[in-house]
């Protein structure tokens, strides 16, 4: 049996030198909009918490932010 690259070569047909697909695949793409979305959800819960404490961000609050989002298990 011959070699498939150049049997298809022999008879006229000629292989891509480029690969198919280029960017992201899917896993990637999913993993980054599960990212984004923590992401967001995040910031939203830190605005709303700082929002009904007076909207200054001090060591108190940035101490009570880091206790309730880095302490605690997040069950991902």
């Amino acid at each position: 049996m011959a070699y498939a690259p150049l049997a298809l070569t022999l008879n006229g047909f000629t292989l891509p030198q480029t690969p198919a697909r280029k960017g992201q695949g899917l896993f990637a793409r999913v993993l980054a909009a599960l990212v984004a979305s923590r992401q967001a959800a995040a910031e939203r819960e830190i605005a709303t918490y700082l929002a009904s404490h007076g909207g200054k961000f001090t060591d108190e609050t940035e101490r009570e932010i880091e206790r309730r989002f880095l302490s605690s298990p997040t069950g991902w």
